[in-house]
């Protein structure tokens, strides 16, 4: 779903997509097509499922909070969430998904 509303509102306008259970938002058509991009944001949608869906935003939350006062960056505090180093270090193994072991994003606490 294409939508520059929901990425401006939840990333600052710093995302090109944003996933709010059970979609995903993209900044623009063309990522459409972006297939690294739409499994980052899928694995994030199993990350959500396996948390029961609002702790999943919770917990994100909070560990951005805490990301971004250990590293007063905006940019480093997201990329350190547990849940964004997991979807970014297997965004282009389109088979992930099929074999993501049950809270694996621990591994990258």
């Amino acid at each position: 779903m294409v939508s520059r509303f929901w990425t401006k509102v939840f990333s600052f306008g710093k995302a090109e997509a944003i996933t709010i259970f059970p979609f995903i938002f993209l900044r623009r058509r063309g990522l459409k097509t972006d297939q690294v991009l739409l499994n980052h944001e899928r694995i994030h949608l199993l990350q959500a499922l396996e948390l029961l869906i609002l702790p999943f935003y919770i917990w994100y939350l909070v560990e951005f909070t805490i990301r971004f006062i250990q590293f007063r960056d905006f940019h480093k505090a997201y990329r350190n969430i547990s849940f964004e180093r997991e979807a970014y270090a297997n965004e282009s193994n389109f088979n992930y998904l099929k074999s993501k072991k049950l809270w694996s994003f621990c591994k990258y606490l």
